[in-house]
């Protein structure tokens, strides 16, 4: 089964030496990896793991390579996480995720990264698992202990597009249904609805979003936001007036097309080391 729009290029890397956590080889899904897209100089860089989305049931082409060269651009190196989807559950896609966060700070010295300012960056249901992975600091059970476990798997800052945030009355069914099966209880679906779970611990979050989305509703962005003023955690958030969802870098996009520059913005704030700024 192919659920990839987009195939991880030949540098892939696997995010366990052995078999992950949870894999299933009747599936058909490869095991997760993250591809490098590093800024090759001599100083430090903040990292962004790009997340692309798709409903937790394939990963977007347009929101995985391309959104990686445009964080090259911006002087930030870039990974692309090849992550775990339907008929994998939760918490597959999370543990993913932590482990991408967890091998690019193992390997922050080689890469020239600065461990401090690791962040994700999701669209869609990319947004939700980015989301996921900034609200959800409770222990999972990630196989055999190693070296690299042991590292932090808080995302130092999120960037959410056009996000499932909440499995509640805005809720994007499909994305929810792959990640937590048909009828999931509500328990489970409060405990995954990100807005929820907002705490001090929440990184900083830029988010952004079209108002008129007929797929994933903006009250999504809104209820996270309002989460995060309620905990006073800083945030920025745009509502843009017009545009489909799943627009991507939203290039020549007449109303969404901003976002990029406004996004650029905020990253020169929060993801440049002093080294990288100076």
């Amino acid at each position: 089964m192919n659920v990839n729009d987009w195939t991880p290029p030949k540098t892939a890397i696997p995010l366990w030496s052995g078999a992950p956590p949870g894999f299933k080889a009747e599936y058909g899904q490869p095991a997760p990896t993250i591809t490098p897209y590093l800024k090759k100089d001599n100083r430090l860089h903040g990292a962004v793991i790009v997340l692309p989305g798709g409903g937790y049931g394939r990963k977007a082409a347009h929101e995985a390579e391309p959104v990686a060269r445009w964080l090259n651009h911006l002087g930030l190196s870039a990974f692309v996480l090849d992550y775990r989807v339907a008929p994998y559950r939760h918490p597959i896609p999370l543990l993913d995720a932590r482990r991408a966060v967890q091998i690019v700070r193992s390997r922050a010295q080689e890469w020239k990264i600065d461990p401090a300012r690791v962040g994700i960056l999701g669209f869609s249901a990319g947004g939700h698992l980015a989301a996921s992975a900034g609200t959800h600091f409770e222990e999972i059970e990630a196989g055999e202990p190693d070296g690299i476990s042991s590292l932090s798997f808080r995302p130092s800052f999120l960037v959410l597009c056009y996000p499932v945030i909440t499995f509640g009355n805005f809720r994007h069914h499909g994305s929810m249904e792959n990640l937590l099966g048909p009828n999931p209880p509500d328990a489970l679906r409060e405990s995954l609805s990100c807005e929820l779970r907002v705490t001090n611990q929440t990184p900083p979050s830029f988010l952004w979003h079209t108002a008129n989305d007929a797929t994933v509703p903006v009250e999504n962005s809104l209820l996270f936001a309002g989460a995060l003023a309620a905990s006073r955690i800083p945030f920025e958030l745009h509502i843009f007036a017009d545009g489909e969802h799943g627009v991507g870098l939203a290039a020549g996009h007449p109303s969404a097309g901003p976002w990029t520059s406004l996004c650029a913005q905020w990253l020169r704030r929060v993801a440049f080391s002093a080294a990288a700024a100076g």
